[in-house]
């Protein structure tokens, strides 16, 4: 691999003074190592000039580098690993919150690890780190996908903390609750549901505490939250049509809760309901039901643009396990 110092030398003194030029040097010197195939070479160009303009205030051209340099992982087939991933948070958290620069790097970010790592929704690590970053920032909104993407239960507790932040200044626990627990369980991400909802009722006022099986329960004052605690727990030790008792406990549950009326009976909530019915107990879905409707959740219940719905998935193998670290 050629040496990355002739091109640094040339292109890290002239930031300060001129940095324009040393934009159009890196990418000069960056596209020569690509079509030579110094791929290595030139990601090291691309990062410590993007680095560098980033730090003098020079987003727009620090982003356009960074882009660059995602480009050339593509073409090379980097891995998602660590190093390659601890370029791209060094220079988002650089990138700054001003405009649409850094989701502009963490989408290009997130739809490469797509592509070259293991979970089709992005790298959990990757998520987890924007997730964080937004929500030290007060970005709760755009905090709240990425918590949700990561799926890690270190992700799930730190959305309930902010969740827990956020219900404090306007809404009611219980629709918080559902905000996290109803998407980590059409997921299939029992343990990430467990993580969340324990944390989560911790912040709610509490009446008594009772045991279902091995779990001990903090029943709260809120009725939507302690549904949440339930349902996490029954999904738990659910095995499709194998386990009738759940299966059924799944359906009173529902039923008791719903006809209490509140946030619980609304469509928007009893068509994901439902399908994490479907999911984890094999129950049919209703006839005049489609497949997740999880956009038009976030649309019609906690606010956003509902999306295009996408085939139902299915649930392989539910972890049955009672564990929570």
């Amino acid at each position: 691999m050629a040496s990355s110092s002739r091109a640094l030398n040339a292109i890290l003194p002239q930031i300060a003074s001129a940095p324009y030029e040393a934009h159009q040097k890196a990418r000069t010197f960056a596209s020569r190592y690509v079509k030579s195939g110094q791929y290595d070479t030139a990601i090291e160009v691309l990062f410590q000039s993007a680095r560098e303009l980033l730090k003098t205030g020079q987003t727009g051209s620090g982003v356009d580098l960074a882009g660059f340099l995602l480009e050339v992982y593509e073409t090379k087939g980097e891995a998602v690993s660590e190093e390659s991933r601890g370029r791209l948070t060094q220079l988002i958290a650089l990138t700054g919150p001003d405009g649409s620069w850094r989701k502009t790097l963490t989408d290009k970010a997130l739809a490469w690890t797509v592509n070259h790592g293991d979970c089709p929704a992005g790298d959990q690590d990757l998520h987890h780190y924007v997730g964080e970053l937004l929500y030290k920032e007060g970005a709760f909104d755009a905090a709240e996908p990425h918590l949700l993407a990561s799926g890690k239960r270190e992700s799930a507790r730190l959305l309930a903390e902010m969740f827990t932040t956020w219900s404090a200044e306007g809404g009611t626990a219980g629709a918080f609750a559902l905000r996290g627990v109803i998407p980590y369980l059409q997921n299939g991400n029992i343990l990430a549901a467990r993580a969340f909802i324990s944390t989560f009722s911790a912040g709610v006022p509490k009446n008594t505490i009772v045991t279902v099986g091995n779990d001990e329960l903090v029943l709260t004052q809120d009725q939507v939250v302690n549904f949440a605690q339930i349902a996490v727990v029954t999904c738990q030790r659910a095995q499709g049509e194998k386990n009738k008792l759940m299966r059924e406990s799944w359906v009173r549950l529902c039923g008791i809760y719903q006809s209490r009326g509140g946030v619980l009976a609304l469509p928007e909530v009893r068509v994901p309901l439902s399908e994490i019915g479907n999911l984890y107990f094999a129950i049919p879905l209703p006839r005049t039901q489609q497949a997740n409707a999880m956009g038009d959740i976030m649309s019609s219940l906690f606010g956003g643009p509902a999306k295009d719905r996408q085939p139902m998935r299915k649930l392989a193998a539910p972890n049955t396990s009672n564990g929570l670290d």
